[in-house]
């Protein structure tokens, strides 16, 4: 060996670089894909629930007035849909209906029955919040008592089908991604454990010269929180680099960005890496300290 070499002396706080934010980079990435993918899931089930409809039937003695007070008080109804971008009323004439019925089906039902049997109807979509079995039965009783309308109908068992089929699928995803929230956590904690092993003897030779415990576990814990920032931030370009790609690949995919969420998701993802890492070097030095010399070898 040369004489004039020098082996490079370690500094406190540091170990690999590029080794730890990989790791952890890919771990905040699979949790935040995962994420991605419940506010998708979450996102259907509020468009499949904005699609359900209640049809309520009018008596074919409604007058103009009648129609647009009935029309005027389905619109400030609690149970309509507030918030959606498409009009939660819609008017469908009988002649409408009749039209529709012919094209759907090739047969003009008006040519032999003489007549147009359909009735004018209002198409009401409910709130989510009011997709109850009871509360729709309420709504339903409350209508028909109005003396412009007829009948109101809605599929009930299709609607109770939609809210367990929602409720369950929730659940199962729910219940992943803790699980999975925990590995990453595990993993995290793993990675900087064994890039802290390489550092136990410079930690306990700063211990041995007066250092406090404070001082110590500083430089490790800074340093840790900027590899969760960078780690955080370069799992949160990719993941929002794979949902613009995927919404180009398939344009449907749109409908169910909610970019709110999904913001909220990235931002997680930093304060996530930031907090994991910080809370789990503190724990591996803490480890370090507690270690006596034969331990630590």
């Amino acid at each position: 060996m040369p004489a004039d070499y020098k082996s490079k002396p370690k500094k406190l706080g540091s170990y690999p670089f590029i080794s730890v934010v990989l790791s952890i980079t890919l771990a905040l990435f699979v949790i935040g894909l995962f994420g991605v993918l419940l506010i998708y899931s979450q996102e259907l089930g509020r468009l499949v629930k904005e699609n359900v409809r209640i049809q309520v039937y009018l008596k074919s003695t409604v007058s103009e007035d009648e129609l647009k007070a009935l029309r005027k008080e389905l619109r400030t109804s609690p149970f309509i849909l507030k918030d959606s971008t498409r009009n939660p009323l819609t008017f469908v004439s009988r002649q409408e209906a009749a039209k529709k019925f012919i094209e759907d089906t090739g047969e003009d039902f008006q040519k032999f029955l003489g007549e147009n049997p359909l009735r004018d109807a209002f198409l009401v979509t409910v709130d989510p919040a009011f997709h109850d079995k009871k509360q729709l039965a309420e709504i339903k009783a409350t209508l028909e008592k109005n003396k412009s309308v007829f009948q109101v109908y809605y599929v009930d068992s299709l609607i109770e089908s939609v809210n367990k089929n929602i409720a369950k699928i929730g659940l199962v995803l729910l219940g992943i991604a803790s699980v999975l929230l925990l590995v990453v956590v595990l993993l995290i904690n793993n990675t900087l454990r064994l890039a802290l092993f390489s550092q136990r003897f410079l930690i306990r030779s700063m211990q041995l010269v007066g250092a406090t415990r404070t001082f110590i576990q500083g430089p490790f814990i800074l340093r840790s929180m900027l590899l969760g920032a960078v780690s955080g931030v370069i799992a949160s370009v990719l993941l929002w680099g794979l949902i613009r790609y995927g919404h180009r690949r398939v344009e449907e995919l749109q409908m169910l960005e909610n970019q709110n969420r999904i913001l909220i998701l990235l931002a997680s993802l930093l304060a996530l890496g930031i907090f994991v890492a910080a809370v789990s070097t503190w724990r591996a030095v803490a480890k370090y300290l507690k270690l006596s010399l034969d331990e630590l070898y």
